[in-house]
């Protein structure tokens, strides 16, 4: 909270720890070298790298050799997406000239697996990944179908893999809903099948479990737990092929070649080990702030609606549609009253399309039009909840006069 103002658009970026820039200052001053380089200053960039890499893998439950350091969330999705479809095809090329029978995919043998499993309602950078591989590469994707709220069950996952399907990507909690899916046993189904599975965690970290999840890949943003932009982690299990995007000096043991930003790595550990080990208190918490925010403005605003899962939702989340209003206008209106919310997915700013998301859980195109997401900070009170649905239903009221 800043200046007064209630900040709910942590799903857009969080406010920036105190301690990860303070964690990254003396490799953007002093410790500056090259961790690639052979003398004391770039020793020291090297030593703060690989100990900013083992400690975003205890987080995670993975190995330091899992885990790549990247510009953000959407380059990490495109890695493990795209990397570890075509390294599935380079690991069939290989196996094939040494004499293996079938090699078709790190988990064994079968058809050239050429098949992608999605969903409808991932982030851009998911879906665009996946049309990539169609687009170029010859790839077919199927898109899985949804339950109620966007949520995926096992069974609808095992309809939709099939013996050639290389990666299932499904998010662990969704960046416009807050719909959260059950990550282990969708790994499970993928895994049956002899597919990879990722899972984009962005929206996951500092509210949701991160480790255990039986995941191939899972990637992250550092700017959601409180790191600068511009830093993000694609975790991908050491053993699998994957075909790097950039390509150079073979850097992050070759999967993505370019000098490393080592004092944004450092920021990266630093905000994810304090988000995690506040997770507990703060999703408890944060949950019931959120959930008596919920209750206020749907019992106050006639036809108001939440998108999404009730119940399978992130704890600091709840978005909503204001039919007979305009989403645009509710944020402005929000703005003078001193609330700062979003309209969804800040990767879509610019778009004056509905949500894809929204349209494909069946909602009309014109009302996802009305559509205003909160996303709640781990620092939030009750009272603070309490000004923010009263500023929510101000509005409201406000519009429905004028939309009338």
């Amino acid at each position: 909270m800043d200046g007064g103002r209630l900040y709910l658009d942590t799903a857009s970026a969080a406010p920036v720890r105190r301690e990860a820039l303070e964690a990254a200052w003396p490799y953007l001053a002093g410790a500056f070298g090259n961790p690639s380089s052979h003398h004391e200053v770039g020793r020291l960039s090297s030593e703060a790298l690989a100990d900013a890499r083992s400690r975003v893998a205890r987080v995670l439950g993975m190995r330091s050799t899992d885990i790549t350091f990247t510009s953000g969330g959407t380059e990490a999705d495109n890695l493990a997406i795209i990397g570890m479809a075509l390294g599935a095809q380079a690991h069939v090329g290989t196996q094939a000239g040494r004499g293996a029978r079938g090699g078709a995919h790190p988990r064994g043998g079968g058809p050239p697996r050429r098949h992608i499993v999605t969903s409808a309602i991932e982030h851009e950078a998911v879906l665009a990944s996946a049309e990539f591989l169609t687009r170029v590469h010859g790839f077919d994707v199927t898109e899985v179908a949804l339950g109620p709220g966007g949520t995926v069950s096992p069974e609808a996952l095992e309809a939709a893999v099939r013996p050639g399907t290389a990666v299932v990507s499904l998010g662990y909690a969704n960046n416009e809903i807050g719909t959260v899916a059950d990550v282990p046993a969708l790994a499970e189904v993928a895994h049956a099948s002899g597919a990879l599975f990722h899972t984009d965690a962005v929206q996951a970290a500092g509210w949701l479990p991160l480790s255990g999840l039986g995941v191939d890949a899972l990637t992250l943003a550092g700017h959601k737990v409180g790191a600068p932009k511009g830093i993000g982690v694609a975790a991908i299990r050491a053993r699998i092929p994957v075909e790097p995007l950039i390509h150079g000096g073979g850097q992050e043991s070759g999967r993505r070649s370019g000098t490393e930003n080592v004092a944004l790595a450092v920021a990266f550990a630093t905000a994810l080990e304090l988000a995690e080990a506040e997770r507990y208190a703060a999703a408890d918490r944060v949950r019931a702030v959120r959930d008596a925010f919920v209750s206020a403005v749907l019992s106050a605003v006639p036809g108001a609606f939440l998108t999404g899962s009730p119940e399978a939702r992130t704890p600091n989340h709840a978005s909503f549609c204001f039919p007979n209003t305009s989403g645009e206008a509710v944020l402005l209106e929000l703005e003078r009253l001193g609330v700062t919310a979003s309209s969804g997915s800040a990767c879509a700013v610019g778009s004056d399309e509905a949500s894809h998301v929204l349209v494909a859980l069946g909602i009309e195109a014109e009302v996802a039009q009305t559509s205003v997401r909160f996303t709640f900070p781990a620092g939030v009170t009750d009272e603070q909840g309490r000004l923010a649905s009263q500023a929510v239903i101000e509005a409201a009221e406000s519009l429905a006069l004028s939309y009338t």
